[in-house]
């Protein structure tokens, strides 16, 4: 069972959309779960359109996971490492993580199936088997997954208390040139539904951005610490600043000159999960993970350092 409390930022969302929002499902697939009785409010169930107030506790009891929705594919994984407990994969860019509509095949849940079989945590339920967090389908790097239920609530309880870092590594449009943070509040666009923007009375979001590496081209090589973890975060953060990411058809800009030179020949966003951090559920070690940066991201750096010689 996952306890979700109603924070000040959410208080007053619909009970499905907070439940899309906090479990990163879709509106739809809450609305199945609210409608099977799978969720409750302080313990009654409740219709989609309850308004949650703070102090609440919604409680989502999943499906068993032999239901799953997703199917075993014989999909290779860039393990970085495995125990009985956790798996940290290097998800590859263009890979969805769990099924969601018009994503049913080649997820990494499908993989992740194949590989462990029914040795994973089912507290993500007929949806997201073992996974604890996700990265946007064009964001390549790191993500842990729990193998087991106790290895599930340990990590989600980790991410909700900020002990788990990630640093994401990302090439900007426009010059970045001393460390910044944006801590501005992310909600639905209410305008688009499939983008989030900074909205006032949305959900608490810190992002962190350190510059690397600067080029005269008109765009900067950065690592961004997540604080918080809301949906396209760091793609919001920076482009609420003025830097949105290089090849982000979401939240770019596809009329720069950089955009247009540097970005065309890219499958999504700059954007790489390069480092994870987090305490073993289990041992309770502090272990650090890291990935190399992927061909797309190193050829384009490759690009942007040729153009300064």
């Amino acid at each position: 069972m996952t306890k979700l409390n109603v924070g000040p930022d959410t208080s007053g969302e619909r009970l499905d959309v907070f439940l899309s929002e906090s479990e990163e499902i879709t509106r739809s697939q809450a609305q199945k779960f609210i409608g099977d009785g799978c969720v409750k409010v302080n313990g009654c169930e409740k219709e989609k359109n309850y308004r949650v107030k703070e102090g609440d506790e919604v409680e989502v009891e999943y499906p068993p996971l032999k239901s799953c929705e997703a199917c075993a594919e014989n999909i290779p994984l860039d393990i970085v490492y495995e125990d009985g407990d956790i798996i940290v994969i290097d998800k590859p860019q263009g890979m969805v993580v769990h099924p969601a509509a018009g994503n049913y095949t080649g997820t990494l849940v499908s993989a992740l199936l194949y590989h462990c079989g029914d040795s994973l945590s089912g507290i993500g339920g007929v949806v997201r088997p073992g996974i604890v967090h996700r990265i946007d389908k064009d964001t390549s790097g790191l993500l842990v997954v729990a193998k087991n239920d106790a290895a599930h609530l340990s990590l989600s309880e980790q991410l909700k208390t900020h002990d788990v870092s990630r640093i994401y590594h990302a090439i900007a449009l426009g010059k970045i040139d001393e460390p910044r943070t944006v801590d501005k509040p992310i909600g639905r666009c209410p305008t688009d539904r499939k983008k989030m923007a900074i909205v006032a009375g949305g959900r608490e979001a810190t992002t962190h951005i350190e510059p690397i590496e600067i080029f005269d081209a008109g765009a900067s090589y950065v690592k961004c610490r997540l604080e918080t973890g809301r949906t396209h975060q760091i793609r919001v953060h920076l482009q609420s600043i003025g830097h949105p990411i290089l090849g982000d058809a979401l939240y770019g800009q596809s009329k720069n000159p950089v955009e247009r030179k540097y970005g065309a020949g890219l499958n999504g966003q700059c954007l790489h999960a390069k480092e994870l951090e987090l305490t073993h559920p289990r041992t309770g070690e502090r272990m650090r993970f890291e990935c190399s940066l992927p061909q797309y991201f190193e050829k384009t750096l490759a690009a942007f350092r040729k153009n300064e010689r």
